[in-house]
């Protein structure tokens, strides 16, 4: 038999097509891109966004704090953490009621301090870094290229996604909620007016203490029953934060709609749904309090961000 003739043409054009696609994978998925470091923001331009791993360390009170700590709840002079564990449709959620002398002691955490695509970590780690008593997954902004970002006063990120009526959840200064439509408001209006935080996942679920999302929606990409991870405010300065497990044979996870219900029931005016999925984590005074799913095994999934507070 006579040898094959390699057509070099097709191979060259065959290794150039995979190397392609692993780059646009890779450039998606796993390579860090537009870095701004937290730390670094802070330092140029005076905003108290966050503070670096030094100066978290070295910072220290100046009276002793009389603090009271079960495997539940936290009690200090400043922050208050009361964490129950409720079953809901064969589900088990865990429902945290926070309330905080100040705003400034709800802040947002960036994995590595940094703000970036594909800068990640888990919501484990960001919350020890920043040193926080608790702590929930946050947006995953890095997942996007739009969408309003705005950490601790800094404005990282002012585009608009796609779908012209995507919500986002804003927090004020005084503690305050609200829920925008990325259409209707810029997001250099919403600093102006005296936002800290802008978090763009969403849907919103509560606005004036009713439900705002119908029985059948559902984020893009998701499954019906999820893991989930909402924040809801009372009032401001008093707020309910709640993940539920889901995708396992102890918990199936719930919708949308049942979230939202699961806010109204513990009395929040607003109420926002943040990433879920296997990003759903809850974390308080160094444990992880729920079972995140990743994979299909009980671990923590990196994210860009978290949402914590600190005494």
């Amino acid at each position: 038999m006579g040898k094959k003739k390699i057509n070099y043409w097709a191979l060259f054009y065959g290794i150039a097509l995979t190397a392609y696609a692993v780059f646009t994978l890779l450039y998606t998925f796993v390579i860090p891109r537009n870095v701004v470091k937290m730390s670094e923001v802070i330092k140029d331009t005076g905003s108290e966004g966050g503070q670096s791993k030094e100066e978290l360390s070295l910072k220290k009170t100046d009276e002793a704090e009389e603090i009271a700590i079960t495997d539940h709840s936290y009690v200090s002079g400043t922050l208050s953490v009361n964490i129950n564990t409720i079953r809901r449709y064969d589900t088990t959620i865990y429902v945290a009621d926070i309330q905080v002398a100040s705003s400034e002691l709800l802040r947002s955490g960036l994995a590595e301090d940094s703000f970036g695509r594909n800068v990640t970590d888990t919501t484990s780690d960001i919350a020890k870094y920043y040193q926080a008593i608790f702590a929930i997954n946050g947006d995953f902004y890095g997942f996007r290229d739009d969408g309003y970002v705005m950490r601790n006063g800094y404005l990282y990120r002012s585009s608009k996604r796609s779908v012209s009526d995507n919500e986002d959840l804003v927090v004020y200064e005084d503690g305050r909620f609200e829920i925008i439509k990325e259409n209707e408001v810029s997001a250099e209006a919403l600093k102006e007016a005296g936002a800290v935080q802008i978090y763009s996942f969403g849907p919103g679920l509560l606005q004036e203490g009713q439900i705002i999302v119908g029985e059948k929606e559902e984020v893009a990409r998701s499954m019906n029953s999820n893991p989930r991870t909402a924040i809801g405010m009372i009032e401001p300065l008093h707020y309910i934060v709640v993940v539920s497990d889901g995708r396992t044979s102890k918990s199936e996870g719930i919708t949308i709609y049942q979230l939202a219900e699961v806010m109204q029931e513990y009395g929040c005016e607003t109420a926002y749904n943040l990433d879920g999925g296997g990003s759903s984590t809850m974390w308080f005074n160094g444990e992880v309090v729920n079972e995140p799913t990743s994979h299909g095994k009980i671990k923590e999934r990196e994210v860009s961000d978290i949402v914590y507070f600190k005494s």
